[in-house]
């Protein structure tokens, strides 16, 4: 059985039409002190009080919310005319406004539907989740009772399974007063969270109103960004604002963030990054600013992948499999209680309080994200296609604002989110493992496969669509293996299993392709005798698909010390058309970084071995002149090895150390480690790799860097795609695809030598392309960039 995931637990349930109403939780309600003061969604109110046993995420691959959307649509088009959809119910009880909208009213039959998009056959919905999708069907048939005066109501559950096209109603007829007693007990259920959260969040906001900034006073430029983001917020407007490194951005924005939130009855702030390191930087701000009183209302939680949670990994997310999601939603209440009385509710604390009352720790996050003031998370959990903080804010109409740190990262981290790729070899290696009843479907895709091969010449083509033969061949499959495992839900067939959800997402992105996006071929080395080619659906512009996420909250902040050209991130980013730029000036002097341009090193890929004797006499030159700590940056492990060899045998006694190719977290720490203050040696690294941003070395653990690339991406069949595809669309596809990306990794590593405002270092950028007008441009205007003339050769440049 197949379901979409809920908001509240990631699983299997059913896929609810993404309500419309914008303020349907958790705020009080305005107008006079007679009306209601909580109002609280249908969806939100069930998933309260009506879920119980075990967390059962047994495989129930979901439809998407476009695809429940359209079943939604596909139903109600069957239906007579007079039918009504979408009808906009409420009802008040106590302190409480329970509102929502009902799918379909069938007046001449008073028959009130609620429908549920499914995947696969309905009869295996799990009766957990039938129980809960009837608590919501009963409160939907009280409000329309009450709207309607009715005495009764014939309510139905559809489930319509969106693979088949068939529907599955259950039926039941109930007189008016019955559903009131269900209502009003549901209601009673949840009257004492309400009262709890009104109070939080009259405090919460007492408390914001006199929050101070938590320094004894700004950094230079830091003042500057903190009044840009305020002002964003109180109008609601999305904001790209440069801000040089060093000045404390993160505190800058998340405090005037949460200083506009009592004034624009914001509900969330979502503070969203690339890194754990990032994370890191702002539950330590959020620390800093809770701690001016204690007990402050406010609660911050962090959301880590489930990978980093787990704490039985390899085991399945059902009660028969883990014992903390054995009877997970009747220990959650507790749980939950005593995490809302936390502050920070960072990843310790939140495993602390989900072991001491036996539940899955990641799925106590997702929970108290809907209970939480601030969200510390990754890109993923608001920008992905299913990201969770976007459902949240859609189902539950939060009014949200959104800090995107280094936000120069998202186009290409959207770009991963909106992409799938599916290998040849991979598939082989599944078709000859598959089942005897699975092998009709294997082999028709494995035809189609082979006809896309047969058609590909050279190693790489695009083309604007999938063929419809084999994204036929893609959906059989998909419906083939949904069957088996919805028969067979006990077998356990990870390959299997992810291949299945690796189909899925290629399909469901290639119905969605468009000038966004291209189906792609690739030629990987081959296995065997076999040939191996890849498929992708490949994004290329993200703006289409994150265009909406943007316009769905109240106001955004992107912000990032590298965000130029703006009219670049603006347009991959999809901003709307109000969008504000703001560029903090520099508080650095520019005294206190020497930019060197060694102009007479090519550093072009067939230059490469010709120019590591200068560019290891310069290093050598300037450590000896100035001994200290420096990092240096390459284009690739390649390259830097091959350097570090020649670096060593030549000046042994200059210390070094060198980053490796797949360093995990340890390792990384250990590099950094080697910067202590007042320590001597050169860093060796990958341009655009860990060292190369998000690292914090001031003083004199850092005194210079050397950037031996332009940091231009590889020249290659896909990279000349991007580019004609980023022509076509705004007209300067090499700056687009090529230039502007390459320049931001190299101000971004230069930006590791200068933190404060008492650091001073030097900087050599070893290319002679850096001395061209076009280039020097997008370098920050602050730099006094010189060119630094040969000291080692005498040729200026290695011939044409």
């Amino acid at each position: 059985m197949s379901a979409t995931a809920s908001p509240s637990d990631s699983a299997a349930t059913v896929q609810d039409q993404p309500s419309a109403s914008p303020r349907e939780q958790g705020e009080p309600a305005p107008a006079a002190d007679s009306e209601p003061r909580y109002i609280v969604a249908v969806r939100t109110l069930c998933d309260f009080t009506a879920r119980a046993g075990d967390l059962d995420l047994r495989f129930t691959p979901s439809p998407t919310a476009l695809e429940g959307m359209a079943g939604h649509a596909t139903v109600t088009s069957r239906r007579p005319a007079g039918y009504r959809t979408e009808i906009s119910l409420s009802a008040d009880f106590g302190p409480l406004r329970v509102r929502g909208r009902a799918d379909g009213y069938d007046p001449d039959r008073r028959r009130l539907e609620e429908v549920k998009t499914v995947r696969g056959d309905a009869a295996e919905v799990p009766a957990h989740h039938r129980h809960l999708h009837w608590a919501q069907a009963k409160v939907y048939g009280w409000l329309m009772c009450q709207r309607e005066a009715l005495d009764d109501i014939e309510i139905a559950v559809v489930y319509f399974d969106i693979v088949s096209g068939r529907e599955l109603a259950e039926t039941q007829r109930f007189a008016a007063q019955t559903l009131r007693e269900c209502f009003e007990a549901q209601c009673r259920a949840f009257i004492g969270w309400a009262e709890q959260e009104l109070a939080h969040r009259a405090g919460r906001d007492l408390s914001l109103d006199s929050l101070a900034f938590p320094h004894a006073g700004f950094r230079a430029g830091q003042r500057e960004l903190a009044e840009s983001v305020y002002r964003t917020n109180l109008s609601g407007r999305c904001l790209l604002a440069q801000a040089p490194t060093g000045i404390g951005k993160t505190v800058g924005t998340i405090f005037p963030a949460l200083k506009a939130m009592p004034k624009q009855k914001i509900d969330k702030l979502f503070v969203l990054s690339a890194r754990s390191t990032g994370r890191a930087l702002a539950l330590e701000a959020t620390r800093g600013l809770a701690a001016q009183r204690d007990a402050m209302p406010l609660r911050v939680l962090e959301m880590v992948a489930r990978d980093k949670a787990c704490e039985y990994p390899g085991r399945a997310c059902h009660g028969e499999a883990c014992p903390l999601a054995r009877g997970f939603h009747d220990r959650l209440p507790a749980a939950r209680a005593q995490a809302a009385g936390r502050t920070m509710l960072d990843r310790a604390q939140v495993r602390e309080i989900a072991l001491a009352h036996d539940i899955c720790p990641y799925y106590l996050s997702q929970e108290m994200a809907r209970w939480s003031d601030v969200v510390v998370a990754d890109y993923n959990y608001y920008f992905d296609r299913t990201a969770l903080l976007h459902a949240f804010a859609l189902h539950d109409g939060w009014r949200v604002s959104v800090l995107v740190d280094e936000a120069h990262q998202l186009p290409e981290r959207a770009r991963d989110m909106y992409s799938a790729a599916l290998d040849q070899a991979e598939f082989r290696t599944l078709r000859r493992q598959a089942p005897a009843d699975l092998r009709r479907v294997f082999d028709r895709v494995g035809r189609q496969w082979n006809a896309v091969v047969k058609n590909l010449a050279g190693d790489y083509r695009a083309e604007a669509k999938v063929p419809a033969p084999l994204l036929d061949a893609f959906e059989g499959l998909c419906a083939a293996l949904l069957e088996r495992f919805t028969e067979r839900p006990t077998e356990q067939d990870p390959a299997l299993q992810r291949f299945y959800f690796d189909v899925l997402q290629f399909c469901r992105l290639a119905e969605q392709i468009g000038p966004h996006s291209v189906f792609d071929m690739t030629r990987m080395p081959a296995r065997g005798a076999h040939a191996n080619v890849r498929l992708g659906v490949r994004n290329l512009v993200p703006a289409h698909f994150l265009r909406p996420r943007l316009a769905a909250a109240h106001s955004v902040s992107l912000f990032s010390a590298t965000l130029a050209p703006a009219s670049y991130y603006a347009d991959m980013l999809g901003l709307p058309e109000r969008w504000v730029w703001h560029e903090v000036p520099s508080p650095f002097q520019p005294d206190q970084l020497r930019v060197r341009v060694a102009s007479h090193i090519s550093t072009r890929f067939a230059h490469r071995q010709r120019s590591l004797p200068d560019i290891v006499e310069l290093i050598a030159a300037q450590y000896r002149e100035k001994p200290g700590n420096y990092l240096a940056f390459f284009s690739s492990h390649d390259y830097l090895g091959d350097a570090l060899a020649l670096f060593t045998q030549r000046h042994a006694d200059i210390p070094s150390w060198s980053q490796a190719r797949g360093m995990d977290e340890r390792e990384q720490a250990d590099f950094l480690e080697a910067f202590q203050p007042g320590g001597q040696g050169v860093g060796f690294a990958v341009l655009g790799g860990p060292f190369a941003e998000g690292v914090d070395l001031p003083g004199d653990r850092l005194i210079g860097a050397f950037v031996a690339t332009l940091g231009l991406p590889q020249f290659n069949p896909v990279n000349e795609q991007l580019r004609s595809r980023l022509e076509d669309t705004f007209g300067d596809g090499y700056a687009y695809a090529y230039l502007y990306p390459g320049l931001r990794k190299v101000v971004q590593a230069a930006g590791r030598v200068i933190r404060t405002s008492e650091d001073r270092g030097v900087v050599y950028l070893i290319d002679d392309r850096f001395a061209q007008p076009s280039v020097r441009e997008l370098l920050p205007a602050w730099w006094r960039v010189e060119t630094w003339p040969s000291r080692f050769v005498s040729a200026n440049i290695y011939g044409p």
